[in-house]
């Protein structure tokens, strides 16, 4: 049997559709380019390209895949974030556009002293950064990507995720500007490290309540690691822990960033509050107009 592309690309956007995947059109495009190697902005040229039948087989074991819950990011090995490339593979979360709202608004204190228009911090010459449970890398190697007066250090427990965090490093050009420790939050900060303290600390950490987890969809709860999306009972568990030890680690009026639920607001706020270490403590919204980041200083 032989296709067109755009046969094979139709076909497969109805099979997509038909297993309840939202962006079917758009999912069957890519992986027909990710197949071929072909830039998206390229595929209407391949369209009246006939496939031979070995390329067809090829495309339709991708789309079953991606039929049957696979992330299309898992599938094809990549995603782009802050307009960067990152390797993704299933143990790591894949990052999302929600989370460059809290990088967004790092580089906007680094760089500027402002967070949303509002002075926060005067500016420094340079800025020691820790991304916590970095995952792929996203948050802190963009920042060191991003802006040019930093030095990032990341942690993770897992060391499947770090190794893929310094390939997303080496693949940006920054695996000089960063630093990369294997641990719990900050448990690998111990030692000859353990008196460093930093000027901004930022976090995307678990924040699903366990129960909730299972009610996700199934793309999410299916492949994306669990570890990296239970916050415990009530979602809070690692806010918590980096509200207790965040202070030794963060320099005075460092900065604390941490991305939150959008109906956790209220709760990690009291969190940082009731520590009676930070000051200045304000949640900023995301582009849909959700609780998204939330803001502290060290006093």
């Amino acid at each position: 049997m032989s296709l067109t592309v755009k046969q094979i690309t139709d076909i497969g956007a109805k099979q997509l559709e038909a297993s309840g995947i939202a962006d079917a059109r758009r999912d069957s495009d890519t992986l027909y380019c990710y197949m071929v190697g072909v830039p998206e902005s390229k595929l209407f040229t391949e369209y009246q390209y006939t496939l031979q039948e070995v390329l067809c087989d090829k495309y339709f074991e991708l789309i079953d895949r991606r039929a049957s819950g696979e992330p299309l990011q898992y599938i094809v090995g990549y995603t782009s974030f802050m307009g960067l490339p990152f390797k993704v593979e299933p143990g790591v979360l894949i990052p999302r556009q929600d989370t460059e709202t809290l990088v967004e608004d790092a580089i906007s204190i680094i760089e500027t002293g402002r967070i949303r228009g509002a002075a926060v911090c005067p500016p420094k010459k340079s800025w020691d950064v820790l991304d916590l449970g970095t995952g792929s890398g996203a948050i802190g190697v963009s920042i060191a990507k991003l802006v040019d007066k930093t030095n990032v250090t990341l942690t993770d427990v897992s060391k499947d995720a770090l190794k893929i965090a310094r390939a997303n490093a080496k693949e940006n050009g920054v695996e000089k500007k960063v630093k990369f420790l294997e641990g719990d939050l900050f448990s690998p900060l111990g030692g000859m490290l353990g008196a460093k303290k930093f000027d901004m600390i930022i976090s995307n950490p678990p924040y699903i309540p366990t129960d909730v987890i299972d009610t996700l969809q199934r793309e999410i709860k299916e492949h994306e690691p669990r570890v990296a999306l239970d916050g415990g009972e009530d979602g809070l568990d690692y806010y918590r822990r980096i509200a207790e030890q965040a202070p030794k680690h963060l320099k005075k009026n460092g900065v604390l960033l941490l991305e939150i639920g959008h109906d956790q607001r209220d709760a990690v706020t009291k969190i940082l509050f009731d520590t009676g270490a930070f000051e200045d403590i304000r949640c900023f919204q995301d582009l849909a107009r959700r609780d998204r980041v939330i803001f502290a200083i060290k006093e």
